[in-house]
């Protein structure tokens, strides 16, 4: 499945594979359209996949690069520094049980290099950056893109500016910096960032992953569902749970399970998608809720900064996945944050940032509201690890402190069971 161009989604007008965001004639965003390959073409492709890397190059036929997957054995194509993907698919078995729900995995994608999902999208951009000549990495970021695009950089010897909100959290300003970046931090929110980003996009030779690349950038997030499938043994789950920022995340899992539902890889139909927000930031649940089409504006108020877009550039389109497939968008408070963040640890061991604890906390309020049928397959998206945000987590739990005497213990905690 080549690339062939870039396509506006709103009126269909076509452009090359250049470094393209937005349509001249009507503003619409644009995405990369791709050669269907002959029924026949299907066994190879599925060949191909399983004996691909491990990592989400073995999902090249799916991906926007001119010159194939990166890597030595592939001479023409850009070569990549960090490579994503294939991170763990946890049957959740204990959480399912706490929630009254039958089965229930876990895609942990915190297990990436810089510990998030955006290692897959920056991959396919930065690959593509090459293609096209760039030298220099940008990105506006609520923190996860900034680790990823300032690692893969440095990977490979390019160059990177990095934008992010001046109240980021600490974690995720660290976790940038040690890769040598220019970091800037832009008094204002992300929408604000974002805004800079565009305007410095008209006239830098720069590739911003998130602008001028976007639609490469945006298709590196269907390989979040094309290793669902291949680790479920070839097959879909029932229902999706995926935290919404901008709604690309949300949009693009959806079409790469319509893509391989379309080529005949997997059969069944696409999940039902459940997208998650914070209260505080919640303009896609908002809209869904209201059963409106497009999404109104808001000053993000909330800890889960990653999820902090309070314009979102694909909310009308998660609009539509979401009620297409059946699914809806809820919103969640800080508080339920956090203890959806302390249901996943204590359930599956897993410790997640805030986005994290959005899901587990949708996906709870689906289980109490019985929206989650008994015999569904339930995959809960984790895209950030927890250490990145451990302010959130702060002042949850309490430490007991003694002298270091088993009779000190035995006065504070008890005398075991059986003694």
């Amino acid at each position: 499945m080549a690339a062939e161009h870039l396509k506006c989604k709103e009126c269909g007008a076509q452009y090359a594979l250049e470094a393209l965001y937005v349509c001249e004639r009507c503003f619409g965003p644009l995405e990369v359209v791709y050669g269907r390959p002959s029924p026949a073409d299907v066994g190879e492709v599925r060949r191909r996949i399983q004996g691909g890397p491990q990592n989400i190059w073995r999902y090249a036929d799916f991906l926007p690069l001119a010159g194939g997957p990166p890597g030595p054995a592939n001479r023409r194509a850009s070569r990549t520094g960090l490579p994503a993907g294939c991170t763990p698919l946890i049957r959740a078995d204990r959480l399912a049980r706490r929630l009254g729900l039958g089965e229930v995995w876990v895609k942990n994608d915190a297990a990436n290099p810089t510990h998030s999902f955006k290692d897959r999208v920056v991959s396919v951009a930065a690959a593509r950056a090459r293609e096209l000549g760039y030298e220099v990495l940008a990105c506006a970021s609520t923190g996860n893109l900034a680790n990823a695009v300032a690692a893969q950089a440095a990977a490979l010897g390019m160059e990177s500016y990095v934008f992010i909100p001046a109240d980021l959290e600490e974690q995720k300003v660290l976790a940038t910096g040690v890769y040598g970046p220019r970091l800037i931090a832009v008094r204002g929110s992300y929408d604000e960032v974002n805004r800079l980003c565009t305007e410095l996009s008209g006239d830098r030779e720069w590739a911003f992953v998130n602008i001028n690349l976007r639609p490469y950038y945006a298709e590196g997030s269907k390989t979040l569902s094309f290793e669902i499938a291949e680790q479920l043994g070839w097959e879909l789950p029932d229902r999706c749970v995926v935290p919404v920022a901008s709604g690309s995340l949300f949009t693009k899992v959806a079409q790469g399970f319509e893509e391989w539902l379309d080529l005949g890889l997997v059969g069944g139909q696409i999940p039902r998608m459940n997208g998650a927000q914070a209260q505080g930031c919640a303009p896609i649940a908002s809209a869904f809720a209201d059963g409106q089409s497009i999404c109104r504006p808001v000053r993000p108020q909330t800890i889960a900064k990653s999820l902090a877009i309070g314009d979102p550039a694909d909310g009308p389109y998660a609009l539509d996945v979401a009620r297409a497939t059946g699914g809806g968008v809820d919103a969640v408070s800080d508080e339920e944050i956090r203890a959806g963040i302390a249901l996943l640890a204590e359930t599956t061991g897993i410790f997640t940032e805030t986005a994290g604890g959005v899901t587990a906390a949708v996906l709870a309020k689906l289980a109490e509201r019985g929206d989650i049928g008994e015999s569904e397959r339930v995959v809960l998206f984790i895209t950030g690890d927890g250490l990145k945000t451990l302010d959130a987590v702060r002042g949850t739990f309490t430490t007991t402190e003694i002298e270091p005497q088993a009779a000190a213990f035995d006065a504070a905690v008890g005398a075991p069971v059986g003694v």
